[in-house]
């Protein structure tokens, strides 16, 4: 019987090593990037907002609408940034931002039927069909954030 040699895994342990931390670091700079996004957002709705103050009721859908882009995106960063913090990918905080999204997309599909004064066919159409499947997709987040919320009880269905 011949003993065969054992090598020692240093290499891929380093190798493992140095995978995670690149992969840390581009969550971090993920994390960065969408901070500065939100940012640039957010300054930017709220400048728009006081220049166009002669266009009131489009100059407060447009701030609704880059507020909730930037709530989505700190959202995001505060998932991406939970994950290299815990190393666990969660579920929920995207059902969340998938909801905030379906509503923002509700929202300005409305203000625009709202705010349009001559508005062809073709365009009323397609501004419903966009209503529908922003209600059709946060319907659907929603029943799947309270079959995850159900899940997450143990399958218990009393609410004490």
């Amino acid at each position: 019987m011949v003993a065969k040699k054992v090598e020692p895994e240093a290499k891929s342990v380093s190798t493992d090593g140095v995978f995670y931390w690149l992969i840390a670091a581009i969550e971090y700079l993920i994390t960065v990037s969408l901070l500065l996004v939100a940012g640039v957002v957010l300054v930017r709705t709220v400048v728009n907002f006081f220049n166009q103050w002669n266009a009131f009721p489009q100059s407060v859908v447009a701030a609704i609408d880059g507020i909730l882009v930037v709530i989505i995106l700190l959202d995001i960063a505060h998932t991406v940034y939970g994950h290299v913090r815990t190393a666990i990918f969660p579920v929920k905080p995207f059902l969340i931002i998938g909801i905030l999204a379906g509503v923002r997309d509700i929202l300005s599909s409305s203000a625009h039927l709202t705010l349009s004064t001559a508005l062809k066919q073709t365009n009323f159409n397609d501004t419903l069909i966009s209503l529908g499947v922003g209600v059709g997709v946060v319907v659907f987040l929603l029943v799947g954030l309270l079959f995850l919320q159900h899940s997450e009880r143990g399958g218990d269905i009393s609410t004490s």
